[in-house]
């Protein structure tokens, strides 16, 4: 498992590295050749869907993304277990489709490219779906461990100890 969390924050983190090279091996090559790199904003943007969606599938599992903890900070153990169990859920319910969803856009994709060097945009949405389908897995795997009583504070622990 731990090994599964580490490669997709890995996947998150080198496409965002690849949007931060591209965007500043954009500028630089703007500012200095008057030129710039092909296609550089359309694969800004399918690089940067990428990023969100294993971004999305680490924030899930951990639940470490956004959240107002107005109720949950007032609440026992036990509810708060429960809230948490409800809230991933809620966010399982919404990312299920929504991996389903992107799969079939990459079947709808066809022979779509980018502009300039005609790149394929299947693969970059495939890599997206599978980013959507780890988020998935990784909400419903959450879900099970909030089932079981086994609180994400015990997991960080024993995965600490284990390294």
């Amino acid at each position: 498992m731990k090994r599964l969390l580490a490669t997709t924050e890995n996947i998150a983190a080198l496409f965002l590295l690849a949007i931060a090279l591209l965007t500043a091996g954009n500028v630089a090559l703007r500012d200095l050749f008057g030129t710039q790199i092909p296609d550089w904003f359309d694969g800004s943007k399918q690089l940067q869907a990428i990023a969100l969606f294993w971004g999305i599938a680490i924030a899930t599992y951990r639940g470490g993304h956004i959240c107002v903890d107005i109720v949950w900070e007032h609440l026992g153990e036990r509810a708060r277990r429960w809230l948490d169990l409800f809230a991933t859920l809620v966010t399982l319910a919404f990312l299920a489709p929504l991996a389903w969803m992107v799969w079939v856009k990459v079947s709808g994709t066809g022979t779509q490219a980018t502009n300039d060097l005609r790149l394929p945009l299947v693969w970059f949405y495939a890599v997206g779906a599978v980013g959507a389908t780890v988020a998935a897995l990784l909400g419903a795997l959450r879900a099970i461990e909030l089932a079981r009583g086994r609180s994400q504070d015990a997991a960080a622990a024993e995965g600490a100890h284990g390294s």
